[in-house]
């Protein structure tokens, strides 16, 4: 890795540097690599169980917090490879849960630009993870994954204003997500008792929309996100959270970017408005961003 990053750097040249994600329609240019570091925090002290929106005063405040590290490599100016793998821990303010850390899932995108015509872009992506160490998944809410791998399709629509940079940008997905085993011989869900340690974590859709401005130096955006599981039952009356629980939540948040050259920042902030067996979480991410071109 780092001799990669010396020939990088002896190769590096001064044009307008553009990090992109697998929820946007930006591309890296042809033999150029964005490499992004990235610290995120989320907390929460109410939560849906079910439908009843609740405190739990043996938890208090909720916080999970993470960083990764996340490349984005130019294949070819219409075809990007994403890769990310996130460092993550979890706490509470109260209670004595012990909380949880260590790397999480190592995570995939393939994205390519299917047709581009007069700012008008259709784009689709590819996406896989799969769990990179041996973390509790029954933990809930202090586990920090599922331990269940992962293969996600996506279609994302946008247009861009050719002259102002003003932007819509949309995107549906479908993830499948594989059974987990745990550590004990049964466990109870869908209000019937099992005998197994097999767990069939449920499948989710996923879609977004964003309305932003995307200059050379600079991006700003508003965004509105829908996440909900397919299947799944809800958390028992004063019980833990368990992965066949069915998660839905709606979030909205900005995302900006500043990025003169080379090196810049970004920064979300998103906020969950109503969920199904989720925390209504504050959250933010902050991002230090540094291209290479070869």
């Amino acid at each position: 890795m780092k001799r990669i990053l010396y020939v990088g750097l002896l190769l590096l040249i001064s044009s307008i540097a553009r990090a992109q994600m697998p929820s946007d329609a930006i591309y890296m240019p042809r033999k150029s690599v964005c490499i992004a570091g990235i610290y995120s925090r989320s907390s929460w002290n109410q939560y849906w169980e079910g439908t009843l929106k609740r405190e739990n005063l043996n938890i208090g405040t909720h916080t999970t917090q993470s960083v990764m590290l996340m490349p984005a490599i130019g294949i070819t100016d219409r075809f990007n490879v994403i890769l990310s793998l996130p460092y993550v821990w979890t706490e509470t303010s109260a209670g004595n849960l012990m909380g949880q850390k260590g790397m999480q899932d190592l995570s995939g995108w393939l994205k390519y630009k299917l047709f581009d015509h007069k700012g008008f872009s259709v784009n689709g992506l590819a996406g896989a993870s799969i769990p990179v160490s041996n973390y509790v998944p029954d933990f809930l809410p202090m586990s920090i994954g599922l331990q269940a791998r992962t293969v996600t399709g996506r279609l994302l629509l946008n247009y861009t204003h050719p002259g102002t940079g003003l932007y819509v940008t949309t995107h549906g997905s479908y993830n499948w997500r594989s059974n987990i085993r745990i550590d004990r011989d049964g466990y109870q869900a869908h209000d019937r008792l099992y005998n197994t340690d097999e767990v069939s974590v449920p499948n989710a859709i996923d879609a977004g929309i964003r309305l932003g401005v995307l200059r050379k130096t600079w991006q700003t955006e508003v965004w509105a996100e829908r996440f909900a599981c397919t299947s799944g039952d809800n958390i028992r009356r004063n019980d833990m959270p368990f992965p066949t629980n069915k998660m839905e939540a709606t979030s909205v948040g900005w995302y900006g970017k500043f990025q003169p050259r080379n090196i810049g920042v970004n920064a979300r902030i998103g906020y969950v408005t109503s969920g199904l067996n989720v925390g209504q979480s504050t959250s933010y991410s902050v991002g230090l961003l540094y291209q290479l071109n070869f």
